[in-house]
């Protein structure tokens, strides 16, 4: 199998909901589908992401990876370039002009995997077929009546740990949220908190404190600090023992290295990147050290989560994404199900295509209403608040 051809789809609708934390918001999706063609014509599929602003129209994203991306990738074999080692140096160290890093990692397993006929979780080395799924809200700006209803909804479904947003210039804002959050959910549920960098090392641990003396048992802090603040992350480990810090979302892989290597982590926080996590993964597991999968693009991340040992939680945050293809990746009772098909089990949806692909760009004002979240049929209807 060696790849023949590609295929961008460019999308962009309205999120049924405002998501964002302290620091950014976004209201829109703006995606493109990559499909990877093999010269067998078997497809795999990747997704494009910009998550604040509008991808160029669709003839520009062809382009740009017809020249950017393409040269290294026609002719080649998925399976080799999954495992390749690249050595760089120089000028060969630059960015794509669009965000194809992670779609092209993602088609390209996908491929590796229908070649050997395996679900991408067995191909990576799977013991389970399903993880733990958190309930995340992304849900700084939604307001108070909003909030309850998105996490109580969430408990209805079955989920037994939840993640709030904190870092609000008004701290008392965040302890109200979390209290409201509290009484939202089940008794005994599990509570985590973000604040995407929000705070200095010292403010953290002051206001980790004020939380603890509220009565609010926390099971992980995430990303409190600044990414490479290490010396900052190393004081809130060993002065807040009572809860765990869980960082590393916002580093490459070598930047998770040294964050393993300066012991300034409780839990590493991985993404969507298949070979960069399992990477990273099989280090964390040398030192001991658990993983949590964070969002990623149509809960793929489940199969890297199935196959690393130190894995133990996967976020979900009830994104309108499931129209995008034939069959979601499953949930129940708070548990993701790794899917049994070849590949990663995801398919473009062709209605999708027809329905929702937006070759050129739109104002903001013409993406009218937002796809149904199936996801949450009789849950809470959120406000788009402006």
């Amino acid at each position: 199998m060696r790849l023949d051809g590609f295929r961008l789809t460019r999308f962009q609708f309205a999120r049924d909901r405002v998501i964002g934390d302290s620091q950014v918001r976004a209201d829109s999706v703006n995606v493109a589908a990559l499909e990877l063609i093999a010269d067998t014509g078997v497809t795999g599929l990747g997704f494009i992401q910009a998550l604040f602003h509008p991808l160029p129209d669709e003839t520009e994203i062809v382009r740009a990876f017809r020249e950017e991306a393409w040269p290294a990738l026609q002719g080649e074999q998925p399976a080799a370039l999954v495992h390749r080692v690249n050595r760089l140096r120089g000028g060969n160290q630059r960015s794509f002009p669009l965000p194809f890093d992670e779609a092209i990692q993602i088609a390209l397993w996908d491929l590796a995997a229908k070649e050997a006929g395996v679900p991408l979780h067995r191909l990576l080395g799977s013991r389970r077929e399903r993880v733990r799924a958190y309930a995340s809200g992304l849900d700084f700006h939604l307001s108070d009546d909003d909030f309850v209803s998105f996490f109580a909804h969430a408990d209805a479904l079955g989920y037994t740990a939840f993640k709030m947003k904190v870092g609000h210039p008004d701290f008392e804002r965040d302890l109200q949220r979390l209290a409201l959050l509290a009484k939202a959910v089940r008794p005994g549920a599990r509570l985590m908190i973000d604040a995407n960098e929000a705070w200095s090392a010292k403010e953290a641990l002051t206001k980790l404190e004020a939380i603890r003396r509220a009565g609010c048992a926390l099971l992980w802090v995430e990303d409190p600090v600044p990414r490479n603040d290490f010396e900052g992350l190393k004081l809130l480990r060993a002065a807040a023992p009572w809860t765990l810090v869980n960082s590393g979302e916002y580093l490459d892989v070598t930047g998770k290295r040294q964050l393993i290597e300066a012991g300034a982590v409780d839990m590493l926080n991985v993404h969507g990147h298949i070979t960069d996590v399992m990477r990273v993964g099989w280090l964390a597991a040398e030192h001991n050290i658990p993983v949590a999968v964070g969002n990623t693009f149509l809960e793929v991340g489940v199969h890297v989560a199935a196959a690393l040992p130190e894995v133990e939680w996967v976020e979900y945050s009830f994104q309108n994404l499931d129209h995008l293809v034939e069959e979601p990746i499953r949930i129940e009772d708070g548990w993701i199900c790794a899917p049994d098909r070849p590949g990663h089990g995801l398919v473009l949806s062709e209605t999708a295509r027809r329905t929702w692909a937006r070759p050129r760009v739109l104002a903001d004002g013409e993406l009218g209403e937002a796809p149904v979240n199936s996801r949450a049929i009789g849950g809470p209807e959120l406000k788009r608040t402006a």
